[in-house]
């Protein structure tokens, strides 16, 4: 079978380099189109390819009509699942959803919204976030999600970039042991802003209504009563579907811009190639919508392929318990989950035995997906055990808008290496690179760049920022994107991903990968989670420092965990490490999405300034962080 599972993966591989206009052609005549392509791939006006060239299509349209027509307007399409608000449950039918979006998207165009106009989406992990996104995508309104709840100043700065007609928002938002009233914040960004949106649509939630600013605000009830159901816009297949913010090296956010062709044609083909569902399958990514992984896979790519899909507004703990995740697999009848490795770091940490795991059915789930931060093999490993299902780890970026490389689970699934997910995804020619630009040996660390063009569903541009997208992506490494990831391909085409490029660390001249010293200290038994960061050596020029959190229930002493740790990475990685100091903490800075903050501790630790992250989960864990690295001898750093 794995050997079947190969030849099939290698043929799609080798075919989508070799003949990319077939290919992609091929699996873009899946969906529906107004007008055919002229062209599948262009790279005449950018290297990196513009797809599907004169074709028009509409993503709401394949998401929602589309099934509709087929006859399958009955079939659950979206279960709202809320443990926050008491474990309330809604479904929505394609039908129901397609209608619910057709009136908002009247209500769009009757605020004076149109075709090419930004629409910010400012909200919590309800419907209503789904239905406005998939709203702007019938009208050609451009919409630019923004995770609710973010700080009023980073609202700001993306309210100036998109230059938003309108702003849709709630509220509020609601966390496990608090409401977050979104009003507050979205009027002070408004003030902060100097593009001044004078239009915004309100959800008002049971749990904190607010009252409406007159001349500017309108509740969403009511201008969906009053609406007129609207039709699909047919928009060129290079025309944008969303702007999305990712942080950017200068702290001024980048605003990666997602076509509609390329983009739809992509994700419906990855639902069944890489994820293994199907139409009338039950999937689930918990993630949210104001990450690219909401994007992908909560609100289009589920849609586009027919999937149920399932909007979780809940944590992977404390709602109520280490157990949330197996009640909603059990009660919806998932088929494949997709996550973070810190979910699973989570859930491990407060139920080391998968105790709670016991209570529910799991009989028709079929496989676990990680992205989003490197899987640590230990995690990798106990999910695979507690589960008895395959766990697949994929890597891919905001960017990207899907895998750069997975173990793509319709072809049939490859053997696990531990670390690796696995060979690169069809469309990404991929290779570690020297700094000089040359293609490294197997087994040799080094920038991990995809020859261009690009597969489609990736980037087209940064929005408002042509020269900063070339200069940040396709610069360094002429005739490759830059995925600013480092780590090697080994000699069977396995590809592991080590850290970011800049987490690589200089130890005496040595370019030594952090991720591999996590890969190392998470092999403990006491150890959840952890984290490693190089720290300003002298000496030296850096030495790395590890983080640890400890696993519920552990009663050893933390210098002796930690004696533990220094001796391991002496063992498996060598002297050369340098790995001598690390500390026990009771969590890890974090941002909401689960990316641990090695770049704010490692500012802290070397006595920079630093700002505070808008995405960060928790501010209060920046202060214990400074604290431990002060009775290592570390850290007086001043935030700005």
């Amino acid at each position: 079978m794995a050997s079947e599972a190969l030849q099939r993966y290698q043929q799609a591989y080798n075919l989508s380099l070799s003949d990319p206009e077939s290919f992609w052609g091929n699996v873009a005549g899946e969906l529906t189109w107004e007008r055919p392509w002229d062209k599948v791939l262009d790279t005449g006006s950018t290297p990196h390819g513009r797809w599907f060239v004169g074709g028009e299509i509409n993503t709401c349209y394949n998401a929602l009509d589309r099934h509709v027509e087929a006859g399958r307007g009955e079939q659950t399409a979206l279960i709202y699942d809320s443990p926050v608000t008491g474990n309330r449950t809604v479904t929505f039918s394609y039908r129901e959803l397609r209608d619910l979006v057709a009136r908002f998207a009247g209500a769009l165009v009757e605020k004076g919204v149109g075709k090419g106009d930004r629409v910010i989406i400012y909200m919590p992990m309800i419907p209503e976030t789904v239905i406005a996104m998939l709203a702007c995508a019938r009208i050609g309104a451009v919409h630019s999600v923004v995770f609710g709840g973010f700080a009023a100043n980073e609202l700001a700065v993306r309210i100036d970039d998109a230059r938003p007609e309108l702003i849709v928002t709630a509220s509020c938002g609601i966390e496990v042991n608090r409401i977050i009233p979104y009003l507050p914040l979205l009027n002070e960004a408004i003030e902060l802003a100097e593009h001044r949106p004078d239009r915004v649509i309100i959800v008002q939630r049971e749990q904190h209504p607010v009252e409406l600013k007159p001349g500017r605000d309108s509740d969403w009830l009511e201008v969906m009563a009053a609406a007129t159901p609207t039709g699909c816009t047919p928009l060129q297949a290079t025309d944008p579907l969303y702007i999305l913010y990712t942080s950017g090296t200068t702290g001024v956010p980048k605003g990666v811009v997602r076509d509609n062709g390329g983009h739809a044609v992509a994700l419906n083909w990855s639902m069944q190639a890489i994820y293994g569902v199907d139409a009338g399958d039950v999937y689930w990514a918990a993630s949210d919508v104001g990450w690219v992984v909401g994007h992908s896979y909560i609100v289009y790519g589920p849609l586009l392929r027919g999937c149920t899909t399932v909007l979780y507004e809940g944590k992977p703990v404390g709602t109520p318990d280490a157990g949330a995740f197996w009640r909603v697999i059990a009660e919806h009848g998932v088929k494949a989950l997709f996550t973070a490795p810190t979910a699973f770091r989570a859930i491990k940490k407060e139920d080391p035995e998968a105790r709670l795991l016991e209570r529910y059915d799991l009989s028709r789930f079929e496989t676990l997906f990680l992205a989003g931060e490197r899987t640590d093999p230990d995690t990798l490993i106990w999910a695979q055990d507690k589960l008895g299902v395959p766990v697949i780890d994929h890597w891919w970026q905001t960017e990207t808008g899907w895998s750069i490389a997975a173990n793509h689970r319709g072809m049939g699934l490859l053997p696990v290496k531990p670390g690796s997910p696995t060979r690169p995804s069809p469309g990404w020619a991929l290779s570690a690179l020297d700094e000089q630009g040359q293609v490294l040996p197997p087994g040799r660390v080094g920038a991990l760049c995809a020859r261009l063009p690009m597969p489609p569903g990736s980037l087209l541009t940064l929005w408002n920022a042509e020269q900063r997208f070339v200069d940040s992506y396709l610069a360094e490494f002429p005739g490759y994107y830059k995925t600013a990831d480092a780590g090697y391909l080994d000699e069977d085409g396995y590809v592991f991903v080590m850290s970011r490029t800049d987490d690589i660390i200089n130890v005496a001249g040595h370019r030594l990968s952090t991720g591999g010293m996590e890969e190392v200290l998470a092999s403990h038994p006491d150890v959840a989670e952890c984290a490693v960061v190089g720290v300003a050596d002298s000496l030296k020029g850096q030495l790395p420092v590890g983080f640890l959190v400890l696993k519920a229930g552990v009663t050893r002493q933390a210098e002796d965990i930690v004696t533990d740790v220094v001796k391991l990475v002496r063992e498996r990685i060598g002297p050369v490490a340098a790995f001598k100091q690390a500390t026990v903490v009771p969590r890890l800075p974090k941002t909401r999405s689960g990316k641990i903050l090695r770049g704010t501790i490692q500012k802290i630790a070397d006595n920079q300034e630093y700002r505070m992250p808008a995405t960060i989960d928790d501010p209060q864990i920046l202060e214990e962080i400074t604290s431990a690295l002060r009775e290592l001898g570390l850290a007086d750093a001043r935030r700005d």
